[in-house]
């Protein structure tokens, strides 16, 4: 917003007005680029615009991660960042928590069929309609807001195309 709108944008912060904002900041964030560089057989570099790397690949290769465990890595990390406002609002900011994920390759197919995820939590400080309710609603937050489990669920297209310099 230039400085001008902004002074003249009004300053509810109720759920709508904060989401709409929200929304609308996203809309003009450029977006994060994000592309891989071979950097050997069977070896890449992932890179983003905001200067975070990770080393790619195959398996069997020390310090590296498969593009499949990165797959199962983001799950995991979005469940993690999905959970954290109902976990921490109820449990404090400093909550420990640990978020596994497996899944075998169907290498006939080349698919992962199914996906299994473990929140490793304690909440022994919670009686059992505690526990309940929390859980409760922690789901609900991952299953609202948890892009990458929700594209996985739904299915993508991937459009491919190729840069070919001649």
């Amino acid at each position: 917003m230039s400085e001008q709108t902004a002074a003249n944008a009004p300053t509810s912060t109720a759920p709508a007005a904060t989401a709409s904002a929200a929304k609308a900041s996203a809309a003009t964030k450029p977006a994060t680029s994000l592309w891989v560089e071979r950097t050997g057989t069977r070896r890449y570099t992932g890179r983003s615009s905001r200067g975070a790397e990770v080393l790619i690949g195959s398996d069997g290769v020390e310090g590296v991660f498969t593009p499949g465990e990165l797959l199962k890595i983001a799950l995991a990390a979005c469940t993690g960042m999905s959970s954290d406002f109902p976990l921490s609002n109820r449990l404090g900011e400093n909550y420990d928590v640990t978020i596994r994920v497996s899944g075998d390759a169907d290498r006939e197919n080349e698919v992962y069929p199914q996906l299994n995820e473990v929140v490793e939590l304690d909440l022994s400080e919670l009686d059992e309609a505690g526990r309940q309710r929390l859980l409760v609603t922690v789901q609900r937050a991952i299953d609202k807001v948890c892009t990458v489990g929700r594209t996985l669920k739904a299915g993508s297209t991937v459009n491919l195309t190729f840069q070919i310099d001649s």
